[in-house]
């Protein structure tokens, strides 16, 4: 949702401000240690018209990246596992990431990010992409918003962005306990679209991407499939030593609210929620650490 409040933005900026000082020593420690975070950021759809509250500005958006060239190492969701895996990162680093798949973010975004050479993940909802029908949520809101079409997804594809499934149908997976409905969202929407764009597809996003929209089985099935890691999007950090199969992301819609988490909100370092899972081969459950923000 837009953070439009003027008292609570006058209350993060001083917050912000009065707590720069400890933010810089704790990310000192943290870069001598090799424990700095990994920050994977979301975006739905960038345009000017404002359509929706899941729609940002260009010019926002070239805010935000302008900001995150000179502040973070920007680097690819895969060399967020591997850093992840390997327990090391010494600088703030952060990933771009976008869910759903919107046509207006071929107009400028994306060839920003191409431009800059920028890694970005780019989650689609194959039957939307496929067919051209309109995300469930636009349509409950009345919302303008054209999905991708396959020839863009391929244009970026064959220009360095990573496509990723985002199930078929844009479902709540959190809702889904039938086998054959999670099977298709999961695992059989990413092989349609792996066949459509003829590029493969490595990792996969929940929609929603809340606690309550995350499905353990449905992580059991991305594993055994053979994704690479899936991303939930409620909110947290990644650290060095962490699970490297479950990624988390944060959203900002705010350049204010974009600072403050990637200059390390020492709040959202404490508090956290557990979401637990277990993969073929462990001997227990996975618990998922996430910030609650």
């Amino acid at each position: 949702m837009h953070f439009n409040n003027p008292i609570r933005k006058a209350v993060l900026a001083g917050y912000l401000t009065a707590s720069r000082p400890y933010r810089a020593w704790v990310n000192a420690r943290r870069a001598k240690t090799g424990s700095a975070p990994l920050i994977v950021l979301f975006y739905h759809r960038i345009a000017d018209d404002r359509a929706s509250s899941w729609t940002h500005s260009n010019r926002l958006f070239r805010k935000q990246i302008t900001w995150l060239q000179l502040h973070c190492e920007m680097i690819s969701l895969e060399e967020v596992q591997r850093r992840m895996r390997n327990g090391f990162n010494e600088r703030i680093a952060a990933c771009i990431t976008f869910d759903d798949g919107y046509a207006e973010n071929c107009d400028q975004a994306i060839p920003l990010l191409i431009r800059e050479n920028i890694p970005c993940t780019y989650f689609v909802s194959t039957q939307h992409v496929m067919e051209g029908k309109q995300f469930p949520h636009d349509l409950k809101q009345n919302a303008v918003g054209r999905p991708n079409t396959i020839d863009q997804l391929r244009w970026m594809a064959t220009s360095g962005i990573e496509i990723g499934a985002h199930t078929r149908t844009h479902a709540d997976l959190g809702t889904i306990s039938d086998e054959v409905k999670l099977y298709d969202e999961v695992v059989v929407a990413g092989e349609d679209l792996q066949k459509a764009i003829r590029t493969p597809i490595r990792h996969f996003a929940f929609p929603y991407g809340m606690p309550t929209n995350l499905n353990a089985r449905a992580f059991q099935m991305a594993f055994e499939y053979g994704y690479e890691g899936v991303c939930s999007a409620f909110g947290a950090y990644n650290f060095p030593g962490d699970d490297p199969f479950h990624v988390r992301r944060i959203h900002v819609d705010d350049m204010l609210r974009l600072k403050n988490f990637c200059t390390i909100d020492p709040r959202h370092l404490r508090r956290r929620i557990n979401f637990e899972y277990q993969l073929p081969g462990q001997d227990s459950p996975k618990p998922a650490s996430v910030v609650n923000s």
